[in-house]
């Protein structure tokens, strides 16, 4: 059985910056800040976001982490529909086209909690396609989020899960690096806003301007045309 992983932000979708403005909107309801400092948060986990916004104002991120997340996911809906956003091209066909192979399982690797993950996925219609994931509720490592998600598919697929069957999709660098920390093969997309240059230097299996280049892609990953 292949193993496919997916990111989401940049990956499947654009949010137009829905889960930073509901992340703001946090800090106000919660904090009454209004300025936040410039976090990095491309390829990274919604806990080491969390970490660096809590940092310069001294809040204590294991004791206001579960509330804060909780008025995020509940803010999130709605800035979702306020900043538009979109599927990215391509993203439905290829899991439609994944769907008729039954030698495939499909999953999620993302920085996003598992909550924000869902209400992502289902804002644009594709909670559907997948069937485990790795989330970034716990933890700042990327890595530990991939090893999450190989053991979600490992327990979902049982013996029909075979490790030298993986690959992960994403948008950035950290996808890359998160991918290579389980074993794993990558298709790095440049749909994200990383440069091509600096997805090609960090070394994939294989690198497309976005997944409407579905035939490339079952041709690299499985080794058939579609």
């Amino acid at each position: 059985m292949w193993t496919l992983f997916f990111d989401i932000d940049g990956t499947l979708i654009k949010t137009g910056g829905a889960g930073m403005s509901a992340i703001a909107m946090a800090m106000m309801e919660l904090f009454g800040i209004e300025e936040l400092p410039n976090v990095r948060v491309q390829g990274r986990t919604d806990y080491a976001i969390i970490e660096d916004l809590f940092r310069p104002f001294s809040i204590d991120v294991d004791e206001n982490i579960y509330e804060f997340k909780r008025a995020y996911w509940a803010l999130l809906p709605a800035s979702l529909d306020e900043c538009g956003g979109a599927v990215l091209p391509g993203v439905f066909e290829l899991l439609e086209l994944l769907l008729t192979r039954n030698d495939v399982a499909v999953g999620i690797v993302t920085g996003n909690t598992s909550r924000s993950a869902a209400i992502k996925l289902s804002h644009f219609g594709l909670d559907s396609y997948f069937r485990f994931g790795g989330y970034g509720d716990h933890d700042a490592d990327r890595n530990k989020v991939a090893s999450l998600a190989k053991q979600s598919a490992f327990e979902c697929l049982g013996e029909q899960f075979n490790p030298e069957k993986m690959w992960v999709i994403g948008d950035t660098p950290n996808d890359i690096c998160c991918a290579r920390s389980i074993g794993s093969k990558v298709v790095a997309l440049e749909t994200g806003g990383c440069e091509s240059e600096e997805l090609r230097e960090a070394n994939p299996d294989l690198l497309l301007s976005s997944l409407a280049e579905n035939e490339a892609f079952v041709k690299h990953v499985f080794g058939s045309p579609t």
